[in-house]
């Protein structure tokens, strides 16, 4: 029989030529799949992902063509954005609400007539004042909080656990309606140049979200490449576009404008400018300030120094929005503009096509005008899987969720996301108008807790001008709290209601995973070390270890109890918890030999079978016997709070050639 090594090596005797040497010839023929880090330690490489078979290969083959090769984890640093990919990724939901924000402010306050139009200077002035404040106060957060500044962090951090679910609940709702109404105003923007695209717009809007999936799922850097270039077109054509109709108001030379009288007389006042209206109207257009939020998430996303591109790239961003949310504003009341009733013309391309006509120039606006809005959904694939991973990472979320794909993005929050925002597109018919009640109040709970938990963190600490520092957060919880009050008073019977119920029971599920967890691993946990069993077996016994808990130490039990030889193999992309598992291995188990086997582009599957192959091929007349520790919850539905790993992984085996699998199921 031939003796198979764990460390893929083929070891033989060989006598030199004077009598008495003797030396060993070692051949690993197994390189190009697994290399070696040090005794003990295997690195799977990118060979071990390549699937046997014409099906695999060519599921390989879509992969690659739709999202890419796979990213080493080593690689990740590569990965990281510059201040210019950074903007397009995290502002363009800002930067692209000004293409929208304006008209949602007129369509409140036409409803005291076309008169009350005049008052959207005014709140464009007080709604570009709070986002100065907010951006100011975001500054000193991300400077704070310089590996990630997302509201959850630091509400959790200063104000305790359940604010810090609060602030996550609100944003994971209010990243998911970024995208249905970034991607209806996206929508909305196409067809107002194609008004026959109009009755397909649900479709239409479906079809975009598929694509910015895909586009992410290819990686943060790459969807930076391909979401930066309608970003800075947009900028260009709308700056241009504000620049020369401000010239032509100050040469005087800007033509009159006539809606069309049908418009006028669908606008006729319907109720009194009373100050709810305003508060509405001011509630709507402070939805421009949504995607301020995104920066502080994305923190750790940036290029060193990351807090320092991050508060850069924060700064830049407010600038710009302020700058072509007000430009718009001014050219919007000084034409006259009326917007359109049917919602089949923005009042952006209003406003274009009255200053630059029916050419060219109003076709590039409003492309770059569909393509930025479509593309600001990009925010939120950026930000709500990443604050699904910090939920993960405590315990708060399934673990898929903290999990990155081969591409290095959360693929599971992609995809997450992305369904939840084609229910919300054909339950509102992908109306910008029908979304836009429930957006905002989430956004403003959020940066109120986060800003409120600054606070706290000044007054403990006290760090050096912590008074100058407390003082601009202070001021910053307090704007946007009484904008919480604003917006939940204004939008609670439009629709705003439905988020409030949404935010506590949100909470409440992310609370019951928490419980779920927690009851699981305290179950599970080892708190003693265990003595070695032996009974020898022929095949070759492995034994999977995901992590030492009580299922694994069971299985490996299990396993040596057929082979004293048995071997355990743990799977890894983390050399440091891999090392801190092969110094508690003697201590906590004491039996048998652990393989680690590295995996930089983070498959667990695919090398583990790849190394049973290469086992297996150095005596093919063995079988491999697999021992698999398997949690049984108690009840069918906290099944779904685990990633089934040994459920896929008996799948695998059940159609591998000359394998027996033994299932040790562990009960709570």
């Amino acid at each position: 029989m031939t003796d198979v090594h764990p460390y893929l090596e083929v070891r033989e005797r060989k006598r030199g030529r004077r009598a008495g040497d003797v030396y060993v010839r070692i051949e690993r023929p197994f390189d190009h799949e697994f290399q070696r880090a040090q005794a003990g330690h295997l690195v799977a490489t990118e060979e071990t992902l390549r699937a046997g078979g014409r099906i695999g290969a060519a599921w390989r083959a879509a992969r690659i063509f739709l999202f890419g090769r796979p990213i080493s984890s080593e690689m990740e640093e590569h990965e990281r954005l510059t201040k210019v990919k950074a903007l397009a990724v995290f502002s363009s939901d800002n930067i692209s609400s000004s293409a929208y924000a304006t008209e949602e402010m007129m369509r409140i306050v036409v409803l005291a007539g076309i008169g009350a139009l005049s008052m959207v200077v005014p709140l464009t002035l007080v709604i570009v004042a709070v986002l100065a404040i907010v951006a100011t106060s975001y500054r000193q957060t991300i400077k704070a909080y310089p590996n990630g500044a997302s509201s959850y962090i630091v509400a959790g951090d200063n104000l305790g656990a359940p604010a810090g679910l609060v602030a996550a609940a609100a944003l994971l709702i209010d990243y998911t309606l970024t995208v249905a109404v970034s991607v209806s105003a996206g929508v909305a923007a196409i067809t107002s140049i194609a008004p026959g695209l109009f009755d397909v717009r649900v479709l239409l809007a479906v079809g975009i979200v598929v694509l910015l999936t895909i586009g992410n799922l290819r990686g943060i850097r790459e969807s930076g490449s391909i979401f930066m270039a309608p970003t800075y077109v947009y900028l260009v054509a709308v700056f241009g576009m504000l620049g020369y109709g401000l010239w032509q108001m100050a040469t005087g030379t800007l033509a009159p404008y006539q809606p069309p009288r049908e418009w006028l007389e669908a606008e006729a006042a319907v109720q009194p400018l009373g100050i709810l209206l305003v508060l509405r109207a001011f509630s709507s257009g402070a939805v421009a300030l949504t995607g301020v939020e995104a920066i502080s998430d994305g923190v750790p996303a940036f290029k060193p120094p990351e807090w320092r591109n991050a508060r850069t790239t924060l700064t830049w961003a407010a600038a710009l929005f302020g700058s072509l949310f007000l430009g718009i504003s001014i050219l919007t009341s000084s034409i006259g503009i009326v917007p359109d009733p049917s919602e089949e013309q923005t009042v952006l391309s209003l406003v274009t096509r009255h200053i630059v006509g029916n050419g060219w120039y109003l076709v590039l606006v409003q492309v770059a005008t569909a393509l930025v809005l479509t593309l600001a959904a990009n925010t939120s694939f950026a930000d709500f899987p990443r604050l699904s991973s910090f939920l993960a990472r405590d315990g708060f979320m399934p673990r898929q969720f903290g999990y990155r794909g081969d591409r290095l993005a959360f693929s599971t929050g992609i995809v997450a996301l992305a369904s939840l925002a084609v229910v919300l597109l054909v339950a509102f018919g992908a109306s910008v108008t029908a979304l836009i009640p429930l957006y905002t109040l989430g956004v403003f709970i959020a940066f109120t807790l986060s800003q409120s938990g600054m606070v706290v963190r000044w007054w403990r600490r006290r760090e050096p001008g912590w008074t100058h520092s407390m003082a601009i957060n202070a001021l910053g919880a307090a704007t946007t709290g009484v904008i919480v009050v604003i917006v939940g008073v204004s939008k609670f019977t439009q629709g705003g209601w439905i988020v409030m119920v949404l935010i506590p029971l949100v909470v409440l599920l992310l609370w019951g995973i928490r419980t779920h967890y927690q009851h699981m691993n305290s179950s599970l946990a080892l708190d003693a070390p265990t003595a070695q069993l032996a009974v020898r077996r022929r095949p070759i016994v492995v034994v999977p270890v995901a992590r030492l808990d009580q299922p694994a130490l069971q299985a490996v039990a299990v396993a040596h109890a057929l082979d004293p030889e048995a071997l355990a193999v743990h799977i890894t992309n983390d050399a440091a918890e891999a090392e801190s598992l092969r110094r508690q291995w003697p201590e906590l188990v004491g039996a048998g030999e652990l393989v680690i086997v590295e995996s930089p582009y983070r498959a667990l599957l695919q090398p583990l079978l790849r190394y049973l192959d290469a086992l297996q091929r150095q005596d093919p007349t063995r079988p491999v016997l697999v021992v698999v520790a398997e949690v049984v919850p108690r009840h069918w539905w906290e099944g779904l709070l685990h990633n089934q790993t040994a459920l896929r992984l008996k799948f695998r085996l059940f159609f591998r050639r000359n394998t027996i699998v033994t299932d040790v199921p562990y009960h709570r």
